[in-house]
């Protein structure tokens, strides 16, 4: 005992920072204990309602348990005087990679796969008029590619429109389109 009392003043540790590390620990797992029993509970009262699997009830349990072991663990770190700071910024990057990454991931797979579905279906052919109804985009189509369909205007400027927005939005087709190879 008087070995880790030593190495504890060596280090310039006093025994309140111990103490209260203590003290964390054992708040947190009492709260922790309680509230995953408490969600437990009220998710096992939603799953007959809402009729959603056990595995859902105990991955929602677990994630809520993990977070709260996280901030417990935050807590502990910044009372010992270790800055957190950069954690949260990294994080945060983390997170933000991620998110823009996804975001960018939809966009290509929808284009694509809408630019599929358009030659498939063949709702209109080069040369026809489409207009998007609810946004009045108006052109006579002059070029579909895997993520954009070219639509020159009666002023002659070509908008670009996103394949995907053709099965999100009302479209109205008009004119001749060129004859369809066989």
């Amino acid at each position: 005992m008087t070995d880790v009392v030593t190495w504890l003043n060596q280090h310039n540790v006093n025994f309140l920072t111990v103490g209260a590390t203590l003290g964390i620990l054992i708040l947190a797992s009492i709260c922790i204990l309680v509230l995953s029993r408490l969600v437990r509970q009220w998710l096992t009262y939603l799953q007959a309602r809402l009729h959603f699997s056990y595995d859902t009830t105990v991955t929602v349990t677990r994630l809520i348990t993990g977070g709260l072991w996280l901030v417990a663990a935050i807590l502990i770190l910044n009372f010992w005087g270790v800055s957190v700071g950069g954690l949260w910024a990294l994080l945060a990057s983390i997170a933000t990679i991620i998110g823009v990454g996804f975001l960018a991931t939809w966009a290509l797979i929808s284009n694509f796969t809408a630019s599929v579905f358009l030659t498939l279906w063949r709702p209109f052919q080069l040369g026809q008029t489409v207009e998007i109804l609810p946004e009045n985009l108006k052109g006579r189509v002059i070029e579909r590619n895997l993520m954009f369909t070219a639509l020159q205007e009666d002023g002659g400027s070509v908008l670009q429109v996103p394949n995907n927005l053709f099965f999100q939005k009302l479209f109205r087709v008009s004119g001749q389109g060129e004859p369809a190879s066989s």
